[in-house]
């Protein structure tokens, strides 16, 4: 697209408070740094590095992964690029899923096992203690407050400072808000997904924060006609309005896009300088469609 907006001003976008740090409010997500499907290495290691560390360039402050990225290899990466890590600098991980072959994710929330868990991201990340650490996803075959439990031991332990929950309903966000203080949740919600809407609502009245995955419908949302032709007279990407129209939907929200690619990285920390009207956030609210599945990773 001519002229597509790639000035990238973070700190356009503002600042949120993660518990006790404050953060630019558009970040990033290093779920797409391993290798195809979210498995292994990639074949081009020096490529990540070099995202992460243009990355913090542009004035990104809050990385979000998990342990289950490679698995292991997402935040292995983080800490060669990255350690020693500068000040301001908030890293977020997760634990609760197991990758026992590519393309599959189980859940294994036995307390005794996320304990495990975030002793092994402790040593990978490099780290004494983890500034935010979620709960990836609810065992059913575990008590939710017994995953929470665990969670809350770890933090009087002081291995973490805050801790987050992810893909929850609003049944285990109220479980988990009775037993511990959460200060952030991450589920699935972009413009065309908005299931979570009671969840987002509640973070709002609450000062939680909302961490949306699958901003953009893993480059799904290319072909969008609203955001194709809104784009077109912003002179931006359709990708840059999906972002956009998060960071307009609630001041609780902080996306967090992910990809490998260092122009794409730009292309959508660009996104936190361009404003949408009431009008435009509408009409791409209304039109809720995916469009056609054009990877962009």
């Amino acid at each position: 697209m001519p002229d597509m907006n790639t000035t990238v001003n973070v700190a356009a976008a503002g600042t949120i408070r993660v518990g006790d740090k404050t953060v630019n409010r558009l970040g990033f997500g290093a779920m797409r740094l391993p290798g195809p499907g979210v498995w292994g290495w990639p074949q081009d290691r020096e490529n990540a590095t070099k995202v992460l560390r243009r990355a913090l360039e542009l004035g990104v402050n809050f990385i979000d992964t998990a342990d289950s990225y490679g698995p292991e290899v997402s935040e292995e990466q983080i800490a060669a690029a990255l350690y020693p890590y500068p000040k301001g600098l908030l890293i977020a991980t997760k634990g609760g899923l197991t990758r026992p072959s590519a393309g599959k994710w189980d859940t294994d929330c036995r307390p005794e096992r996320l304990k495990q868990c975030c002793e092994a991201s402790l040593r990978r990340l490099k780290f004494d203690c983890i500034d935010l650490y979620q709960l990836h996803a609810a065992d059913l075959k575990v008590p939710y407050a017994d995953q929470i439990g665990a969670l809350v031991e770890l933090q009087r332990e002081g291995k973490i400072r805050h801790i987050g929950v992810s893909n929850v309903d609003l049944r285990e966000l109220n479980i988990a808000r009775s037993s511990a203080t959460v200060v952030s949740v991450q589920n699935r919600y972009n413009f065309a997904e908005r299931g979570s809407e009671a969840v987002l609502e509640t973070c709002e009245r609450n000062g939680l924060v909302f961490l949306p995955w699958s901003p953009l419908d893993a480059g799904g949302f290319g072909q969008n006609v609203a955001l194709v032709e809104i784009a077109r007279t912003k002179k931006s990407s359709p990708y840059q309005l999906a972002i956009a129209w998060l960071l307009k939907r609630s001041p609780s929200i902080l996306p967090i896009p992910g990809t490998s690619s260092i122009e794409h990285l730009e292309e959508n920390l660009a996104s936190a300088s361009l404003k949408l009207t009431d009008e435009e956030f509408e009409q791409i609210a209304a039109s809720a469609t995916r469009g056609g599945l054009r990877n962009r990773s």
